[in-house]
């Protein structure tokens, strides 16, 4: 059974870091692609960050501020969260894609809270 399990959030004052990290059990499967993303009260998911491999990017939004690191050929990947604003606070979830033969599958982590506030 495919499971992620994120951990790492809290609450940080605004100028703050956080580091997340989400743990994968793949069962038998190959994991393609993770993605961390973040859902405000009443927003939209969406996408912070995404890794294939070992080869990592995030969005303009958050660029210069958030990091994506680890490998999705191994068991945990991380979000470095830096330079917090209040604007960052959000449930983040992580997501993977993953595969094994033909069949595709897509799994969410339960969510860490991570609140900025002074």
């Amino acid at each position: 059974q495919v499971q992620l399990v994120e951990s790492g959030g809290g609450l940080v004052q605004p100028g703050g870091s956080l580091s997340l990290s989400c743990r994968v059990s793949r069962d038998k499967y190959t994991v393609d692609t993770m993605g961390w993303y973040r859902q405000a009260p009443g927003k939209q998911r969406e996408l912070v960050a995404s890794i294939t491999g070992s080869n990592g990017n995030v969005v303009d939004s958050v660029k210069g501020r958030f990091t994506i690191s680890g490998d999705t050929a191994g068991n945990t990947v991380y979000l470095r969260l830096s330079n917090l604003k209040p604007e960052d606070t959000a449930v983040y979830y992580c997501n993977a894609a993953l595969h094994w033969g033909k069949i595709y599958r897509e799994y969410w982590g339960q969510g860490t809270q991570v609140t900025v506030s002074s």
